[in-house]
């Protein structure tokens, strides 16, 4: 009974942080939805941040970040697969919500101390295991690039997240659209639609060099 009325209340606040943000989401609006007694969440919970803390796990394990280490499918499918399920998701919940991550990270200030780590530690996991299938594209050659399969991570997941929050001032998947149309054909090496001929990261370089 104790591990449903605190799943209940973990439910309820990632629906809540959602939809209010965590500063203005109080305890009251998430026992409302979790439809127990106020009184009842501090026998689980001593404070909202200690809450927090597990609703960002929750939601992680709701990414499906194991897709990635699916090695059935080839990484570049991986890839995508694990983006648009992410895409898919933000779909169920309204593209105007956001990212509940991304959302906690713009609230998380200083004096937030547990969330702004737990925040780090399960991106640095994110970015782990997508760099993780870089690497294997890279061996088997159906990804293509000079960058370190860490730092292509990075640049990924930061594109991403960046899509993800002008997809919430728009409401509407089309910066989630950019993001495929543009990062999947860098990963192959493949020129995208609309791109001028000869217009790659190389010659930009040389030509900087040349005007020092």
């Amino acid at each position: 009974m104790g591990s449903r009325v605190r799943e209940k209340i973990v439910s309820a606040a990632i629906d809540r942080f959602h939809a209010l943000g965590f500063s203005a989401c109080g305890i009251q609006e998430i026992v409302d939805k979790a439809g127990i007694p106020k009184g009842s969440f501090y026998n689980y919970f001593k404070a909202k941040e200690l809450l927090a803390l597990e609703v960002i796990e929750a939601y992680a394990k709701g990414s499906r970040r194991e897709m990635l280490a699916d090695t059935r499918l080839a990484p570049l499918e991986r890839l995508h697969q694990h983006f648009e399920f992410l895409a898919t998701r933000y779909k169920g919940f309204g593209y105007d919500k956001g990212c509940l991550l991304g959302n906690l990270a713009a609230e998380a200030s200083d004096n937030m101390p547990l969330v702004r780590k737990a925040l780090s530690q399960t991106l640095a996991r994110w970015t782990d295991a997508v760099a993780a299938v870089i690497r294997e594209g890279l061996l088997d050659g159906s990804i293509s690039s000079e960058w370190h399969p860490e730092e292509l991570a990075r640049f990924l997941i930061n594109s991403w997240e960046g899509a993800v929050v002008r997809m919430k001032i728009v409401g509407s998947r089309q910066p989630l659209d950019d993001f495929f149309s543009v990062v999947f054909p860098i990963l192959t090496n493949k020129r995208a639609v609309g791109t001028p001929k000869g217009n790659s990261r190389k010659p930009a370089v040389k030509r900087a060099a040349r005007k020092r």
